[in-house]
C-alpha cells in the first residue's frame, strides 16, 4: 500500500512518497531522492523497501523551488531541469527538511520507532549530512557525489553507516573516492564499500549505467545493515 504524506515545517508543509508492508508494526526508511525528484525509480524503491518489511518514506526535497518534481523519461531535457534543481537545492535547508520527515516518520502509524536513511546521488550526499547532523538509527549512502567536500563532518557519524562507492563514477573523480576512504576509516560506525567497473547511478533502476550484479549486492548490503540496526 502507498500514498503521500505531509510534512510540515516552520516554512511551509510538503509531501513525502510513504509505502508500507504488510505488517501491522515495522522500522521505517527515509529514502532520498536523486535529482530527479520523486520519480518511478524512488517509488520503486520504495516499494522494494516495503516488499523487504520496511515502511518506506521518500520526501519531495526539491518543494521549496518547485513542488512535485518527477522526472522519469530522463531524456536531454530533463536531466538540465534535474541539473537545474541540483544547482538551485539549498542543502542546509535541505538537512532541516530531512530532519522534519525523520521526525514525522517515527511517529507515523506502524512505525517501530526506528528509522534508518538511505539516498542516491544527491539523496547520498544528503545522507551523508544527515547521518552526521540528525539522528536517524542507520545509514546507507550510494554514490553521494561531493561527499568529499563535506569530510569534516565525518567524524560526527554515530550510527552505523555504509557508503556504496562506483569506482568508475565519471561524477566523483579516483583522488575524490581516495579521500573518502582515507577519511572515513578512522570511524568504526562507517564501512566503505566500492564496486569495480561501475559508473554512477549503478543501482537506478532501468538506469543507463545500470549493474544487475552490483546493484543486488549494494541492496543486500543495505538491507542487513538495516535489519541489524532498526530491529
Amino acid at each position: 500500500m502507498s500514498d503521500f504524506i505531509d510534512v510540515t515545517t516552520p516554512d511551509g508543509v510538503f509531501r513525502a512518497y510513504c509505502a508500507r508492508p504488510a505488517a501491522k508494526t515495522a522500522p521505517a526508511i527515509v529514502v532520498l531522492q536523486e535529482i530527479f525528484g520523486i520519480n518511478a525509480d524512488l517509488k520503486a524503491t520504495c516499494e522494494w523497501l516495503a516488499r523487504q518489511g520496511f515502511i518506506a518514506v521518500c520526501p519531495d526535497l526539491f518543494w521549496r523551488i518547485e513542488p512535485g518534481v518527477s522526472l522519469s523519461k530522463l531524456d536531454e531535457a530533463e536531466w538540465q531541469r534535474g541539473f537545474q534543481f541540483y544547482q538551485k537545492f539549498d542543502r542546509e535547508r535541505g538537512v532541516a527538511d530531512i530532519g522534519a520527515t525523520l521526525t514525522l516518520t517515527r511517529k507515523v502509524p506502524g512505525c517501530s520507532g526506528k528509522v534508518g536513511i538511505m539516498g542516491f546521488c544527491l539523496g547520498g550526499l544528503m545522507t551523508f549530512l544527515s547521518a552526521a547532523r540528525l539522528s536517524p538509527d542507520a545509514a546507507a549512502e550510494y554514490y553521494g557525489a561531493e561527499t568529499e567536500k563535506y569530510l569534516t563532518e565525518a567524524a560526527k557519524i554515530r550510527c552505523p553507516t555504509v557508503i556504496h562507492l562506483a569506482a568508475a563514477d565519471e561524477y566523483m573523480p579516483p583522488e575524490a573516492q581516495r579521500k573518502i576512504v582515507d577519511t572515513v576509516k578512522s570511524n568504526s560506525k562507517i564501512t566503505v564499500h566500492s564496486y569495480p567497473g561501475c559508473q554512477h547511478a549503478f543501482a537506478r533502476h532501468n538506469g543507463a549505467h545500470y549493474d544487475a550484479a552490483a546493484a543486488e549486492l549494494a541492496n543486500s548490503r543495505t538491507i542487513e545493515l538495516f535489519r541489524k540496526n532498526l530491529a
